[in-house]
This record gives structure tokens, C-alpha cells and sequence, in this order.
């Protein structure tokens, strides 16, 4: 059973997609590549790997599972097992490094064409761009029994593998579909991990939301959400957000997984952070492309040096600040032959990720996280300074100021080698 309570063991893992396969994997597969990968992460010393059950992949057709898929899947858990490694097994991937990726059989209705995020997100169906829309998967009738046959088959396979660890419902969820209010966001949460239980009481369950759920009730509320799950978990990128201090800002990320404890009642599993890096020998700058969308992009990228910094600052005040781990984002940066097709055709940064580079060889935030591995670091309690006080209700009408607030305090109490930097300045 995964014991995340103080005084067990600070959990360190990553996020995987194969560097010569990508999203792609599942329909290409190859245990051999498996194999060498997985072994080079157990050697940094990481111990869980999150991996992505593609939804079009496993689900072709609602009304049935691919055999393939289930086969190639059940070889993964081997060779985690082989490896000592425990598996975080997502479902309904969905959202993903940019686009969504959506299952053949859900595409109609409106979205994403009514543009209800506030953007136009690139879709990909049966492995190729597509300008469809698709059905809300949180109330869509086939979608929902779809989504139980899924959990049945998959949970119902590998309940007994020794390489299960953490059963997962979704990969940041609200990028693919809103539920309509944030108590049945709530419900289907509750209906999903009823049914997992059911079958197996063993594993704990969560779902990936990610900092997003800070800034807005999504219809699927931090508080509301975490209620029904045994773990919760964030994801966060300073680089991504206006008011952290700096796109390396080290107590941005432990202090969103906080103010996640806050909301959640519990404390949380940092489940996805990181950043992309610059090529080697390159300066930290601020990458600039155009899509094929004419869409014009600008991303910061971090020198292989100062991210390495960051990680060496942020992973300790992680494990200082109550978080029961810490989940890179992600294995590898992608091979040039998969730059011009989804993610990295209109996302360029996703495709410098990576823990190791395209060619294989490991950056220098690699033997960071090496050298805290080998401390064997245990979890903490949630320490004063972390801990803050709110009612859900009054922090959704408005989470700004909030955010704004806390982290203000935060800073006032964490303690920090590093020399003041001014806030929201």
C-alpha cells in the first residue's frame, strides 16, 4: 500500500513518454526501448514513473478495449517491476503537452470550436490533426460508459502487479472538457474512484489537476475534487504564471503545493514541475516561433546550468514545505524526427523537457536529482509557514488576491539561502 504520511519515503519519479516515440508509443511499441529507458531512470534513483493510457489508443471503439493496447500495457508494469520501479497509470489522456487528443468515436458536438477556453486547442484523433470537435467527456452518456469499461478492464488486469502504485483518473482534465458545475465535476470524481475501489481497495486513486484549479473553479474544485481521492496531487511551472517572481522562481512550486494542501485538507503530491531547457552551451532566452495556425508563441527556456540550479533550490524546499514528493516533468526531450507532428509541431518547447536529451545523454538536473535521491530524504509535516487558513467558498469567488496574499506571507516564513527577490515587481 502507498504510504505517503511523514516519515516514510519522499517520493521522487517522472513523468514518461519515450524520446524516440513520444505520444506515439502505444500504437508503435517497443519493450526493448522500454527497457533501456526505465533502467536509466531507475539509476538516477527515481522510484514511480507516471505514464499516459492515450485514450484513442486503449478505447478505438466505446464498447471495447484494444487487446493490443492491454498486452503492451501489461509488459510496462513487467518491466517496472523488473526495474523496482512503481507505476502511476493515468487515464483518459485526453490533454496533452498542448493539444488534446481526442478518441475517434467522441468527436462531434462543440467543443473545442466554441472556443470555451479562451483559445482554439490544437485536436488530435486517430494519431492526425483534426479540426472537429468533441463531446463533453463528463456528461456524455457513451463517454461515461466508455470511461467505466476502461477502469473495469485496466484496474481489473493489473490490481495484483507488484508495479501498480497510484491509480490516476485524468491529465489535467478541465483542458479537455468543463463539467458544467463544479458539484458534478465533484460527483463524476466520486463516481470514478467508487468504482476503482470496488474492484480493487488496494491502490489509492487520484486525479491530475493542475494550477489552473488555483485560479478559477474549472467544475473541478480543488476541495470539492480531493474530498473523494485517498491522494492529492499539483502540477506547476512558474514559468507559466504571471506572479511568480522570476521563470525559476524556487518557492513558487512548493509553495502551490501549500496552498493545494489548504484547499484539499491534505497534504500533497507534487506530481508534475520542471521547465524547458536551452540546447547545450546556450544562454537562458526566450524562445519565439510561429505555429502553422499563424498563432505567434514566445516561451522562456532555461540554460541546462540555471535549471539544474533551480531543481538543486526547489526539490529540498519541496520536501521542506510538507509536499509528500516530487514528479519531474518529464523523461526525455524528443527526437528531431518527431518535431514536425503533434506536440512539438505547434509547441516547440515541449520539445526540450526532457531529464535526458534526444540523444539520451543526461542533463545536468539529472544528477541533481541523483544526489538528493541518495540522501534517502523521508517526508515532513506540513511546517507553520505552509499552513494557511481559508474557506474554499469565499477563495473561489475571487483566488487573486488570495494568491496574491499568501504567497506574500509564505515568503515571509520559508527559510532561504537565497537573497530577497522583490514580489510581483
Amino acid at each position: 500500500m502507498t504510504d505517503l504520511t511523514p516519515g516514510n519515503d519522499f517520493v521522487l519519479g517522472v513523468n514518461y513518454w519515450p524520446r524516440r516515440k513520444a505520444m506515439y508509443w502505444w500504437s508503435n511499441f517497443d519493450a526493448g526501448e522500454v527497457r533501456e529507458e526505465f533502467s536509466v531512470i531507475r539509476e538516477i534513483g527515481l522510484k514511480v514513473v507516471r505514464l499516459f493510457l492515450l485514450w484513442d489508443d486503449f478505447q478505438p471503439d466505446p464498447s471495447s478495449v484494444s487487446k493490443e493496447a492491454l498486452a503492451n500495457l501489461a509488459t510496462v508494469a513487467d518491466i517496472a517491476g523488473d526495474n523496482g520501479l512503481g507505476l502511476n497509470v493515468t487515464f483518459f489522456t485526453g490533454h496533452m503537452s498542448g493539444p488534446n487528443w481526442s478518441p475517434r468515436w467522441l468527436l462531434g458536438g462543440d467543443l473545442p470550436g466554441r472556443d470555451d477556453f479562451g483559445w482554439i486547442r490544437d485536436l488530435v484523433s486517430s494519431g492526425k490533426p483534426t479540426a472537429q470537435g468533441y463531446y463533453n467527456m463528463f456528461h456524455h452518456e457513451v463517454a461515461i460508459q466508455a470511461e467505466r469499461l476502461l477502469l473495469e478492464t485496466v484496474v481489473g488486469m493489473l490490481k495484483d502487479h507488484k508495479a501498480i502504485w497510484l491509480w490516476n483518473l485524468a491529465n489535467e482534465p478541465d483542458l479537455y472538457a468543463w463539467p458544467l458545475t463544479s458539484d458534478e465535476g465533484a460527483a463524476w470524481v466520486k463516481q470514478m474512484v467508487d468504482l476503482i475501489k470496488s474492484i480493487d481497495p488496494n491502490h489509492p486513486v487520484t486525479i491530475g489537476l493542475h494550477a489552473d484549479g488555483l485560479h478559477r473553479d474549472n467544475g473541478l474544485r480543488i476541495d470539492k475534487v480531493y474530498r473523494h481521492t485517498d491522494i492529492a496531487v499539483m502540477h506547476s511551472y512558474p514559468m507559466y504564471t504571471k506572479w511568480a517572481r522570476k521563470p525559476l522562481d524556487p518557492d513558487f512550486v512548493p509553495f502551490t503545493c501549500a496552498l493545494t494542501a489548504a484547499l484539499a485538507g491534505k497534504p500533497i503530491l507534487m506530481e508534475e514541475f520542471g521547465g524547458p531547457t536551452a540546447q547545450p552551451g546556450e544562454p537562458s532566452h526566450i524562445m519565439k516561433w510561429t505555429a502553422t495556425n499563424e498563432r505567434k508563441h514566445e516561451q522562456f527556456v532555461a540554460s541546462e546550468e540555471e535549471f539544474a540550479e533551480f531543481l538543486q533550490l526547489t526539490v529540498p524546499k519541496l520536501q521542506e514545505s510538507g509536499a509528500t514528493g516530487a514528479m519531474l516533468w518529464c523523461y526525455a526531450d524528443y527526437v528531431p524526427e518527431l518535431w514536425d507532428v503533434p506536440p512539438c509541431l505547434n509547441y516547440h518547447h515541449e520539445r526540450f523537457f526532457g531529464l535526458v536529451r534526444g540523444d539520451g545523454s543526461l542533463k545536468p538536473h539529472a544528477q541533481v536529482v541523483r544526489e538528493f535521491a541518495a540522501t534517502k530524504p523521508k517526508i515532513k509535516p506540513i511546517p507553520e509557514y505552509a499552513k494557511f487558513q481559508m474557506d474554499p467558498e469565499e477563495f473561489y469567488k475571487n483566488p487573486t488576491p488570495f494568491l496574491l496574499e499568501f504567497y506574500t506571507k509564505y515568503l515571509e516564513g520559508v527559510p532561504t539561502s537565497e537573497p530577497p527577490v522583490q514580489l510581483f515587481g
